[in-house]
């Protein structure tokens, strides 16, 4: 029954045949939304157009907001969320009655009266149809009268009058083919073909739904095509014709599951009850930021024991519920074993936990960026503003903790873009010898402290240059060393690097780390590899640490083509081990060192525009320029940011690229159409959606991920001012 104005889509169809540079905030939205919609992408259309009724509501255009919530009530209408679509017609609805009948009102309560059809309300649907019907009546607007009168025969048929029904549709199918009435009168033909079958009328039925579908496959209605392939079938077995109706059953069959598939590519459950969830929680920030309230800073300790405590519910909340998504994990493991029969069945609900688990975590790691980068730069700043010595204690600490659930937030968010295919493999030549070599001198005094001997074999017989991940290798064997330092008190750690064949330019490489340390029990050493797993809650007390870093592991050397192998007695030590292969290279890699730059003196007096939409990260960013001596210009949106680079010349541009309304990406393409020289930086809480090329190619030079490390900020800006 969903059957739309062609002057509407016409209407709206104008409205977005405009030059992009023309548009305002709200017509860049409303284009955005009907790009998404034509795509069959709901999500990101149900976001869009919201969008666009927020920018209305500020512009306080009462036209614009009528507008966009019919449009909203559209898409609600589509997905079948025909609650929600009442409510934004109805709204849209209230809103046009400020202004002289128009097509817009007509369609609007003609969209409400087939919400009420498709909810069985037809009293409450036919009040809606007549108010459309008389509007339309006095506008004079051509091609819409067969669509009332199908809608009244359809409520007659719904109170059992079939007669006027079946008189009202026959009005229907007696006027000329035109492109506009095709599908309003292979409706009607489908309903006098039902009708004259319930009068046992088969041959009469049959004559009118074949009718229906010939004009059905000149329109393309896939609903109205599977109800009429339904009816067929029926009829067909009626009359005993088994051959027939089971072939008409059978494309009614396949036609509705298309129909499910296309209706899950459009917007899927949960992803309407997010955007739901996330309308209400903008709705609840919306009235909270209308209230103005400003409140005075609170005491020095006071500040200090919310951040502490701000730090510690996050890490406990988010270990809670990545803990929660591990036992749902092991116990799909558990059912799959047990029900082998249903082994489809539980594969599909695996992949999707896995799937929402990966999103769950990659948001979560996203979203707590912004508030660790406002802690760890609140404490850099009073860290380098010499507090009192009574203060350096709980300082120090929130340091460490920033610090610590900067490097948890991180190896969360590496496991995930394994897991989601989003880390790519490197081939670069290294020299393998000199990479072990300064990972043995970093962890020197990490084995000092534990009073280790801490040795490195490497074979001679290994080229000296290879091609392959050096960052990866790092990270492994860092990560096993690691380890072993930290569960080995007063013993020995070795590390053996030695060539296990040789063939034309190939070379596979066997690596082993050995402790003499505490040992993994034998039931534990397939599980320590699992995500936050340890061996035991006391080894956890005792020692520390995420329980990530053998997940880590072991995914990098399987991307990297190896696996491995795990050998260890409880109170005598561990070995890890693995094979990798790698290409031999004859020429060395050659870097540029790069002198170390004077800061202070460079960026002394440099003009820096700031564009940041969050308070507490102005206040910091630019107490730290100051600090540099930098003349900084803050602005919270894209629009203004455009605008001032235009009119004012700047050293550098921070650009942070989730604002309000014109994103920083967009913004920065924007720039770059006038203005090729200025740097502009990236600031961004980076997520698995996101990399630094995909933000490179708006124009942007650099990309500082937040939270970000002081030193690492002012060296990048110093890198690139001018």
């Amino acid at each position: 029954m969903n059957y739309f104005f062609v002057f509407i889509v016409f209407f709206y169809s104008s409205l977005f045949s405009q030059p992009a540079e023309k548009m305002d905030s709200i017509m860049y939205y409303s284009r955005l939304s009907n790009s998404s919609i034509q795509t069959n992408n709901y999500k990101d259309a149900l976001l869009h157009t919201q969008k666009a009724i927020r920018f209305a509501i500020q512009n306080k255009s009462i036209q614009d907001q009528a507008h966009q919530n019919y449009n909203l009530g559209k898409i609600y209408f589509d997905i079948r969320q025909y609650d929600d679509a009442i409510e934004t017609f109805s709204k849209s609805a209230l809103l046009f009655s400020n202004v002289d009948p128009n097509i817009d009102l007509v369609s609007v309560n003609y969209h409400l009266g087939l919400c009420y059809s498709e909810k069985q309300d037809f009293a409450t649907a036919a009040l809606y149809f007549q108010k459309a019907e008389t509007i339309n009546g006095v506008l004079k607007i051509p091609d819409t009268a067969e669509l009332f009168t199908l809608q009244k025969g359809l409520i007659y048929k719904s109170k059992n009058n079939v007669d006027q029904a079946s008189s009202l549709f026959k009005i229907i199918i007696a006027k000329p083919d035109s492109p506009a009435l095709l599908n309003t009168k292979a409706e009607a033909l489908y309903q006098i073909g039902t009708i004259e079958a319930t009068k046992n009328r088969n041959n009469l039925a049959l004559n009118y739904l074949n009718k229906a579908l010939e004009l059905n496959l000149l329109n393309e209605n896939l609903e109205q095509k599977s109800k009429i392939l339904l009816a067929l079938s029926t009829v067909y077995e009626k009359t005993l014709d088994r051959n027939n109706a089971y072939s008409y059953l059978k494309q009614h069959l396949n036609l509705k599951e298309r129909i499910a598939i296309l209706d899950n590519e459009r917007l899927g459950v949960d992803d309407y009850k997010k955007f739901k969830e996330s309308e209400r929680l903008k709705e609840i920030q919306q009235i909270n930021d209308d209230i103005t309230e400003q409140e005075k800073a609170t005491k020095f300790s006071k500040l200090i024991s919310i951040l502490a405590i701000a730090l510690i519910s996050i890490l406990s909340l988010l270990s809670l519920s990545l803990y929660k998504n591990n036992i749902i994990r092991n116990q799909s493991n558990l059912l799959l074993q047990e029900k082998n029969k249903e082994l489809e069945i539980a594969k599909d609900k695996a992949e999707k936990a896995s799937k929402a688990r990966s999103e769950f975590l990659s948001t979560v790691s996203h979203e707590l960026r912004t508030p660790l980068n406002a802690i760890n730069g609140i404490t850099h700043l009073l860290l380098v503003e010499n507090p009192k010595k009574t203060q350096m204690d709980y300082l120090s600490s929130l340091k460490f903790s920033g610090d610590y659930l900067t490097k948890f937030i991180n190896e969360i968010l590496e496991i995930n873009k394994i897991d989601s295919h989003k880390i790519d493999i490197e081939y670069t030549t290294f020299n393998l010898k000199e990479l072990l070599g300064n990972i043995q001198n970093s962890l020197k005094e990490l084995a000092a402290v534990n009073n280790n001997h801490f040795s490195l074999e490497i074979d001679n017989a290994i080229p000296d240059y290879l091609i392959g991940d050096p960052t990866k290798l790092s990270q492994i064997t860092l990560n096993l060393i690691n380890n072993a330092l930290k569960f080995t008190k007063n013993g020995a750690v070795k590390v053996l690097a030695k060539l296990n064949s040789l063939q034309h330019e190939n070379a596979t490489l066997y690596f082993e780390i050995t402790d003499t340390g505490i040992g993994i029990p034998e039931d534990k050493q397939v599980s320590v590899f699992d995500s936050f797993s340890q061996g035991s809650i006391e080894v956890n007390r005792k020692y520390g640490g995420t329980g990530l870093g053998l997940t880590i592991v072991k995914k990098l050397i399987k991307i990297l083509g190896g696996q491995i192998r795990l050998k260890s007695t409880v109170g005598e030590g561990s070995t890890f081990s693995f094979l990798l292969d790698f290409k031999i290279s004859e020429q060395p890699l050659l870097e540029e060192i790069k002198p170390q730059a004077n800061y202070d003196l460079k960026l002394a007096n440099k003009k820096i525009l700031l564009v940041e939409d969050n308070k507490i990260n102005q206040m910091i960013t630019k107490k730290m320029l100051n600090n540099k001596g930098i003349i900084c210009e803050l602005i919270d949106n894209g629009e203004d940011a455009i605008d001032l680079v235009r009119k004012n010349t700047f050293d550098l541009v921070l650009m942070d690229v989730h604002l309000p309304g014109i994103n920083g990406t967009v913004a920065t393409e924007l720039i770059r159409t006038f203005d090729k020289n200025t740097p502009i930086i990236a600031l961004t809480a980076i997520s698995l959606l996101e990399n630094r090329e995909m933000l490179l190619s708006y124009g942007m030079n650099e990309v500082i991920t937040k939270p970000f490390v002081p030193e690492d900020f002012y060296r990048i800006i110093a890198e690139y001012i001018s």
